[in-house]
């Protein structure tokens, strides 16, 4: 099979397409031809030499998500059959031809969508679910707010919080973006480049907040939770240590928590990938949540699908074809 390999820690440059050995699934896996490959920050993080794959998985062929069709079945495999088309959440090793998964971490991959489209679900599907619902606990009525609304967490953050009955908000960067983003649902999103987003929100409070950016925005975010709110963190991207002030923290009884999917165990990704096909699914193919793909570029020029993510203009995801 053809794979884009690191062939070094650096820039996008560092991206070729080498051949490796075809896969074999194992006892409970499947062996996937792909058709479309998501990216995500993590895989520039792998990239840089900053985020290593877990033991076990190839440590230099980036990609934690897919969509393609099922080639051929472990010996203990049961939940699907050859043919069938899938999306499915990698630990690592997305950017190839062929992937092997544990079949409990695929899902089947909606009649109404492209392969483009699906490969663009499970990493922020299954993270977003985890760190909205299950650990912030998002209900219906309570505000939310998501940093960075235009990227592939922030849009599927946006629709589903609206979807379950939350008023939404967000921060981006230009009114380009806030247009995009109040038009997937967001009730205001605040442009930081202009406005302070917690001179923007704290006469509203938040109820729960989802940030990636960490650094300054830390104290900021404590600002305006509301009393039992709930602070999630998934990235610190502008800086990972912070200072807190614990009673603001107790005097709000504020609860801060946080998560990294791709080192948890194939018992807790498939667990999250059956709630997920049983809340989340269903909004996708009743058109109530729909993937926002921004550009598609050729497996072969990978190179350059990595230049236009760290270039933060783009809205919603970047797709890998490996169809053509």
């Amino acid at each position: 099979m053809k794979a884009i390999v690191i062939t070094s820690f650096g820039g996008p440059e560092v991206l070729k397409v080498q051949e490796r050995p075809d896969p074999i699934p194992q006892k409970h896996e499947l062996l996937i031809r792909v058709k479309a490959a998501g990216i995500n920050r993590p895989d520039v993080f792998q990239r840089k030499g900053n985020y290593p794959a877990p033991e076990g998985v190839a440590a230099d062929i980036p990609g934690l998500e897919v969509s393609g069709v099922v080639e051929a079945l472990g010996a203990e495999a049961t939940n699907f059959k050859v043919g069938d088309e899938v999306m499915a959440l990698l630990a690592g090793g997305g950017y190839a031809e062929l992937v092997v998964v544990n079949e409990g971490m695929c899902m089947a991959k909606p009649r109404n969508v492209s392969f483009v489209e699906a490969a663009g679900l499970p990493e922020t599907l299954f993270t977003v679910w985890h760190n909205v619902f299950q650990r912030g606990k998002l209900q219906s009525g309570e505000n939310f707010l998501v940093h960075g609304g235009a990227g592939g967490i922030g849009t599927t953050a946006i629709q589903l919080a609206k979807a379950f009955g939350a008023h939404v908000y967000t921060t981006v960067g230009s009114i380009d973006k806030k247009l995009f983003t109040e038009g997937l649902g967001a009730t205001k999103a605040v442009i930081y480049k202009d406005e302070d987003f917690v001179e923007a929100l704290a006469d509203i409070g938040m109820d729960v907040i989802l940030d990636s950016i960490g650094g300054e925005y830390f104290a900021k975010n404590i600002k305006i939770m509301n009393p039992d709110g709930r602070l999630v963190y998934i990235n610190a991207m502008q800086g990972a240590k912070v200072e807190l002030n614990l009673l603001k923290l107790m005097q709000k009884r504020i609860s801060l928590t946080g998560s990294t999917l791709r080192a948890r165990d194939i018992a807790f990704k498939s667990s999250l990938a059956q709630e997920v096909e049983e809340k989340v699914i269903p909004l996708i193919a009743n058109g109530t949540f729909k993937v926002e793909v921004s550009q598609v570029f050729d497996y072969r020029n990978a190179e350059e699908a990595h230049r236009q993510i760290e270039r933060k203009d783009h809205f919603g995801k970047i797709i890998l074809s490996f169809e053509g």
